[in-house]
């Protein structure tokens, strides 16, 4: 069987190994213009492989139609609705890609001298500015490799501020919203974690945290707009009661994308927070790793901040390591000038009004979807949400139904899934939120589609259970495939 006689919704996906002939070239090299060397000649023998590693031989055109072949059978934002609550896949602009890719920044080398690479120094310069105002945090630094690295850091900072001030704090407050990440960074400074409960309207109940406040208290940890997709109403007050027991407030910057332009959260009393920019100012998700988790913080915290710092000295940029109280370096170098650029251009794109925009236009979106699927799913929580709408199907799952299941459905409706079972405290969660990306053409479609799998969880249950029937692969048992992986492949006799 050829590749053209199989269809996208085929299993029978040649790898390709099993494509590539003996002798097939994709490229032919010129004539060196050196003398030529035997590698053995020049690599000692020990680093030398004893047989020839097993490549696939393919020619160009093979290799070019085999990955966009294989391109077509995934979901990406470029080509589907991509409604992942709390991860914001928005649409990364080509300007960005466009600019990150100019030579003086695809080339720049991390150990140039910092006269060589004044350009770069200043984007970084000036979106740590950029993103001070947008926080209201006086002190950034870009050297974060993750969202996830920039919560540890933050913590770092914290950990180090109390050492610093001679005080015994151990304990870090999480409600039980709180992304997966926050109680995981704790451990891994050092930090017990308490969990603070939420109340019926999905905020944090302030007579439980009340009750857990102490002098041990390092920190809060929120996400404002929270998991939920609900502003924290009394964030303010939260802030007071842990400033009066000397602990801080630190802000999980996930889902900044409902509040740019509208609220800063240093203004409600944020002490340190950490940024996501491939959530919030669309450089890409993935690869390893999003690559640039920016940390702000209060004047009080900034002299524990990562080395070196970016400083300007007249015209001149410069590095500076000298920062006796710094928790040194958490990234090898300075940060990832690849995302730095993207999130630049990005933001200097948009006016401050438009950056206001993206937040009011994420908002209505999701608003929009919560009034379009209220009847169909049950919602938790009374009255609007910020930039995601979280349902339950526990309607549906009187008839076996679960959120799995319509996850799964969605797929054969040309939807990838919104993020399900997250957060924890909602039963058969549907966590949904659009972003400012989204027409409302698409919006329409995407709640025609889940309104019909309600309908269809009622009336042919089966049907949804049995889903997705249009994919190359329905339900693998993804348990098995993490603790037995298949990573090596061997050619058939």
């Amino acid at each position: 069987m050829s590749m053209g006689d199989l269809d996208d919704t085929s299993s029978e996906t040649p790898l390709i190994f099993e494509i590539g002939r003996p002798g097939r070239r994709g490229s032919t090299l010129p004539e060196p213009d050196v003398p030529e060397k035997r590698v053995d000649a020049m690599v000692p023998k020990r680093f030398l492989r004893e047989s020839p590693a097993d490549l696939p031989e393919v020619s160009e055109l093979q290799t070019a139609r085999h990955y966009v072949w294989l391109s077509r059978k995934n979901f990406s934002i470029d080509s589907h609705f991509y409604p992942l609550g709390s991860c914001t896949m928005k649409y990364n602009p080509k300007v960005n890609e466009a600019v990150a890719n100019l030579p003086g920044f695809r080339d720049t080398h991390p150990l140039q001298d910092p006269a060589q690479v004044q350009g770069v120094l200043q984007i970084f310069w000036e979106l740590e500015r950029i993103l001070s105002e947008i926080s209201g945090l006086p002190h950034i630094t870009l050297q974060p490799a993750a969202g996830a690295h920039g919560e540890l850091t933050s913590l770092m900072i914290l950990r180090a501020y109390y050492r610093d001030r001679g005080e015994k704090r151990d304990t870090v407050l999480i409600p039980d919203s709180a992304h997966g990440t926050n109680p995981a960074s704790c451990s891994i400074v050092g930090f017990r974690t308490l969990e603070v409960r939420s109340g019926k309207d999905g905020l944090v109940d302030l007579d439980d945290f009340r009750k857990k406040v102490d002098r041990r208290t390092v920190a809060l940890m929120i996400t404002n707009p929270n998991t939920l997709g609900l502003f924290e109403r009394n964030i303010e007050e939260i802030a007071k009661i842990l400033h009066g027991e000397g602990a801080m407030l630190y802000m999980d910057g996930a889902n900044l994308n409902a509040l740019l332009g509208i609220a800063r959260p240093g203004d409600f009393g944020v002490d340190v927070m950490h940024f996501n920019l491939h959530k919030t100012f669309s450089t890409p998700h993935g690869g390893g790793g999003p690559g640039c988790g920016p940390v702000g913080v209060i004047d009080a915290l900034a002299p524990f901040l990562p080395v070196p710092l970016i400083e300007k000295e007249d015209e001149e940029f410069r590095l500076n390591f000298d920062r006796p109280s710094t928790i040194g370096k958490v990234k090898s170098h300075y940060g990832h000038t690849g995302m730095v650029v993207r999130a630049y251009t990005y933001i200097r794109s948009h006016s401050p009004e438009t950056l206001r925009e993206i937040s009011r236009q994420a908002v209505l979106n999701a608003n929009y979807l919560l009034s379009l699927l209220r009847e169909s799913y049950d919602a938790p929580f009374e009255g609007p949400c910020m930039h995601e709408a979280v349902f339950s199907a526990s309607r549906q799952k009187e008839k076996g139904v679960r959120a799995l299941d319509i996850a799964k459905r969605l797929l054969d409706l040309g939807f990838h899934p919104p993020t399900i079972y997250f957060p924890l405290i909602v039963p058969e969660c549907l966590m949904i939120e659009p972003t400012e990306t989204e027409g409302k053409e698409t919006l329409d479609l995407f709640a025609k589609a889940m309104i019909q799998i309600a309908d269809e969880s009622q009336k042919r249950p089966e049907l949804v259970m049995g889903a997705p029937r249009r994919m190359p692969i329905s339900r693998p048992d993804e348990v098995a495939a993490a603790r037995n992986p298949r990573l090596r492949w061997r050619r058939s006799s």
